[in-house]
Order: structure tokens, then C-alpha cells, then sequence
């Protein structure tokens, strides 16, 4: 799950991601930044509680760990959807449901904007082709309450089978050298 990033004084940094998801996302994201770079736009990424004005009395962390919590928080399934197996993860509606439960939210129109919310920030994570086109701005919000749309913890072990990228090839090539410097991705 390594990929390759040449900067413009011809050297090359090779990052390696946990899963081929992790790794495909990230590809996605740095073309993203560089088409936007190449195309004279400036690119930052917004803060989604300013987007949106989430009110400052939530906390999206604290929320994140609730979520996770193994007794209280949503269940991560095995979900099976185009003939491909989704491991660790959860759908939209699962999503909303719990929120709703938790007394997070009073209804699924505030459910779509907070679970939006986490999604943008990275809490919440796009699996399969329907979660991940809302995401990518395909749809009315970046967030589906649907049952076949899934989504996963970044930090779940989430791992899909019987998934092939179209989308972004990554030649296979040998990779040789010292490590520089060592750490994880955190996608913020």
C-alpha cells in the first residue's frame, strides 16, 4: 500500500498507508490538491464548523469516541454490496439512528448536517461507490442516510474484499533506499 509523491526538485517521498482504502483516499485527496494547485486556485481546506456553523457546544472528538465507545456506540458489521465484502463498518442509517438515540441530535435533517460534519472532518470515513460519490460533492450532502451507503472509523481496520481502484493506478515498482523519517498519515 505504498505510493510515490515526486516534488518539483526531482525527489521522491514514498508513503505507505495501512490498507488499499487509507491508500487509495490519500492518492485521491493529493491529486485533488494538485489539480487545484495546477489550475491557479488557491487550496485550503475550510474548517466544517465554520461551513456549517456547527454550534461550539459540540464537541466532534468527544462525539468520535462515543461512537467507538464498544458498548454504547454503533456496531461495526461485515456488509456485503456488489458482489464485494465491507469489513468494520456501519451504514448512514446506523449513523443517524445511533445519533438520534444518543440524544445528539432532535431530528435526521440536524442527524445529516452533524454526521456531514464528522465526515468532512475526517471522523468518518466513505466506503463503496454510493458513500463515497456523496462525499466527493455528487450528491445534495456529503452525507446519506441510507442503508446502502457505508462508512467506517478511519482508525477501525476497515478493509474491503473484492476491491479493485479503477479510478487510481499505482505502478508496482521496486522500492529501495533508506527511511528518512518514519510516522502515520492523519488525514485532518
Amino acid at each position: 500500500f505504498v505510493f510515490k509523491l515526486t516534488v518539483a526538485k526531482q525527489q521522491d517521498h514514498f508513503f505507505q498507508a495501512a490498507y488499499l482504502e487509507e491508500r487509495d483516499a490519500w492518492v485521491r485527496d493529493i491529486k485533488k490538491a494538485i489539480h487545484h494547485i495546477d489550475g491557479g486556485q488557491r487550496f485550503a481546506r475550510k474548517s466544517t464548523r465554520k461551513s456549517i456553523r456547527l454550534p461550539e457546544t459540540i464537541n466532534l472528538s468527544a462525539l468520535y469516541l462515543s461512537m467507538k465507545d464498544p458498548e454504547k456506540g454503533i456496531k461495526e458489521l461485515k456488509l456485503e454490496k456488489d458482489k464485494r465484502v465491507f469489513n468494520h463498518c456501519f451504514t448512514g442509517t446506523c449513523v443517524i439512528d445511533w445519533l438520534v438515540s444518543s440524544n445528539s441530535i432532535r431530528n435526521r435533517k440536524e442527524g445529516l448536517l452533524l454526521a456531514s460534519s464528522l465526515l468532512s472532518e475526517g471522523y468518518l470515513q466513505p466506503a463503496g461507490d454510493t458513500s463515497k460519490a456523496a462525499a466527493e460533492g455528487l450528491s445534495d450532502t456529503p452525507f446519506l442516510d441510507l442503508s446502502d451507503a457505508y462508512y467506517y472509523f478511519p482508525d477501525s481496520g476497515f478493509f474491503c474484499e473484492g476491491y479493485s481502484s479503477d479510478d487510481d493506478v499505482v505502478l508496482k515498482e521496486e522500492f529501495r533506499g533508506t527511511i528518512v523519517k518514519q510516522g502515520c498519515l492523519l488525514k485532518q
